[in-house]
């Protein structure tokens, strides 16, 4: 039962919805873009080996992480779209939120058992760490043209992503202080663990604890959705159903149909830096010991937080001033650069230029694109279905780039090789945005 009445545009709602970002992007910082990385390479190199034995075969730490990072993202794409389209039938789809909120935060707790010894436990917490974030996001993401009008899910998109910045920045500085300083916090040298790695894993139980305990705030708010009108009682065929329902919808939607074309091809190259800058550091760069690769490694990463908070803010300005279309294009060039840079990084100060340069364009294609996608949606109750399409387009490309990334990596042995392939991505879909709007005189952009 909704403790609130819920309404469209309304500004505490609104700030509610977006504190769901501080609440679950502490998870996206300090589990697939930090702490957590880091922790993965100590392992490997700790334990003196390159390769574990998994799965029947034997896999480097590099591939190994990125081909389960595409097996997460694979289930996700695939689960995503039916939980979405069943949440729009039976009306509650907070419930699923809270239900993936939880198993995200459980799973994030569970990885302070991560080790060798226990691989498998450790990996399968992993893998339903990112089902839990990402599911969950998505389900929050389809809130937005239910909670807010046109004109304000710029500004209240940006908003978020930039509380999640702050929020996670806040956190990931507590856990650094952990790992920098771990007998600060009482945390000492046990039998075969550092206590560098110890308060690692005290961090990841933080992020659960944070996660679990501030999204709170936003399933206080948010309504529990819109229930279907339809007799039909098989819920999962009805999901099916709904699913094919709003793909005859995108027949007619030209400009929606070529917007996810671009966008699959653009954010396939997105997530996929951002679920392996660190790992490309973490090997790459040249450090000149591990205390020295522990700390340049969370400061590049609080430096891209820190320049993400300014690239959002600065993305919404242009896009009011210019289209969003446009603007997505501009910094689908920017992306290109980076990547071409990305191959020629040697030394700390290349990767925290890269950092600051990657900070400024990450949160602002994340926030312009979660918008736009929004404005280009029909009137419709059916926005968990529609945001489906958006989210099975992000996983899928996921899926493809985090798997290539790995290939061409295992292939040819380094992970340099990697980025050139991903600026291709980023070129295609600057290519693919200058399409949206030639059909007809765009509205948004």
């Amino acid at each position: 039962m909704d403790r609130t009445i819920a309404i469209k545009g309304d500004r505490k709602l609104l700030n509610a919805w977006a504190f769901y970002d501080w609440a679950n992007s502490v998870y996206s910082l300090v589990i697939a873009s930090a702490i957590f990385p880091i922790f993965y390479g100590a392992l490997f190199r700790v334990a003196e080996v390159e390769k574990v034995t998994v799965f029947g075969g034997e896999i480097a730490r590099a591939p190994l992480i990125s081909y389960l990072t595409s097996a997460a993202f694979l289930f996700i794409a695939i689960i995503t779209p039916l939980l979405s389209g069943i949440a729009d039938y039976v009306g509650n789809k907070k419930v699923f939120m809270k239900f993936f909120c939880y198993l995200g935060g459980l799973s994030c707790i569970g990885l302070y058992w991560f080790s060798l010894d226990n691989i498998y436990l450790g990996l399968t917490c992993y893998f339903f760490g990112l089902v839990g974030f990402w599911v969950s996001f998505a389900i929050n993401n389809s809130y937005l043209p239910d909670i807010a009008f046109p004109e304000q899910q710029d500004r209240i998109s940006a908003k978020g992503f930039s509380m999640g910045y702050i929020g996670s920045v806040i956190l990931l500085l507590f856990n650094l202080a952990m790992v920098m300083k771990p007998d600060l916090f009482g945390i000492q040298d046990s039998v075969g663990e550092a206590a560098e790695l110890k308060a690692m894993k005290y961090s990841f139980v933080s992020v659960g604890i944070w996660w679990i305990g501030f999204a709170q705030y936003t399933f206080f708010h948010l309504p529990k959705g819109y229930k279907k009108e339809d007799k039909r009682t098989n819920v999962i065929l009805n999901g099916f159903r709904e699913l094919k329902g709003v793909w005859h919808q995108l027949g007619n939607e030209t400009k929606l149909k070529r917007y996810l074309g671009a966008f699959f091809v653009y954010s396939m190259a997105v997530q996929t830096v951002m679920l392996i800058a660190t790992y490309f550091g973490e090997e790459e760069i040249n450090w000149g010991s591990d205390g020295e690769r522990t700390t340049g490694l969370i400061t590049s990463i609080l430096v891209i937080q820190i320049v993400a908070v300014l690239g959002a803010t600065l993305t919404a300005k242009a896009s009011k001033a210019f289209g969003n279309i446009p603007t997505l294009i501009v910094i689908n060039l920017l992306w290109v650069s980076i990547c071409i840079y990305a191959y020629f990084l040697i030394t700390p100060m290349d990767f925290y230029i890269a950092a600051g340069c990657v900070g400024m364009v990450m949160g602002g294609i994340q926030a312009l694109s979660r918008s736009t996608y929004s404005k280009f949606i029909p009137e419709t109750t059916d926005t968990t279905s529609f945001f489906s399409f958006y989210d099975v387009a992000e996983k899928i490309g996921i899926v493809i780039g985090t798997f290539l990334y790995g290939f061409v990596a295992q292939f040819t042995g380094s992970m340099r090789n990697s980025t050139i392939f991903l600026g291709l991505f980023f070129l295609i879909g600057m290519f693919l945005l200058t399409r949206v709007n030639k059909t007809k005189k765009a509205s948004i952009g």
